[in-house]
C-alpha cells in the first residue's frame, strides 16, 4: 500500500499536526513546496495548502496524473478564501475543504 503522504504547505505550525496524523496511521510524512518531478510510486496522498501553494493548483492534477496517478488529491483553504477554494475544484481536485473540515477530519484521513 501506497505509504507516503506529501504535504505541500509553507505552514509549518499545522505541518506537525498533519504529521502526527500521518505517524499515528504508520504514513510517511513528506512536507514540500511542489510536486515531485520523477515519478514516486510510494505517493499515496497528496494535500495541498491553498493558504500558502495555491500557485501549484493549475498544473496540480495533470502533474500528479504523470507522477503519482493513484494518489489521493485533497485541497484545503480558509472558508474565506472562496475563490480559492473555487479555484481548485475548477482545477479538477477531487477533494475540496476548508482549513476546518480538514482539520476535523485529519484524525480518520489516513487509516
Amino acid at each position: 500500500m501506497k505509504s507516503t503522504v506529501l504535504f505541500l504547505s509553507g505552514d509549518l505550525i499545522f505541518a506537525s499536526r498533519v504529521r502526527a496524523a500521518c505517524e499515528s496511521a504508520d504514513k510517511t510524512f513528506s512536507l514540500a513546496g511542489r510536486l515531485p518531478e520523477e515519478p514516486n510510486e510510494d505517493v499515496g496522498w497528496v494535500i495541498v495548502d491553498l493558504s500558502t501553494r495555491n500557485g501549484v493548483v493549475a498544473e496540480l492534477m495533470p502533474t500528479v496524473s504523470r507522477v503519482c496517478p493513484e494518489a489521493r488529491v485533497v485541497a484545503y483553504g480558509p472558508h474565506v478564501q472562496v475563490a480559492r477554494l473555487k479555484g481548485a475544484r475548477e482545477a479538477g481536485v477531487p477533494t475540496v475543504l476548508t482549513r476546518g473540515q480538514f482539520d476535523a477530519g485529519l484524525s480518520s484521513m489516513f487509516s
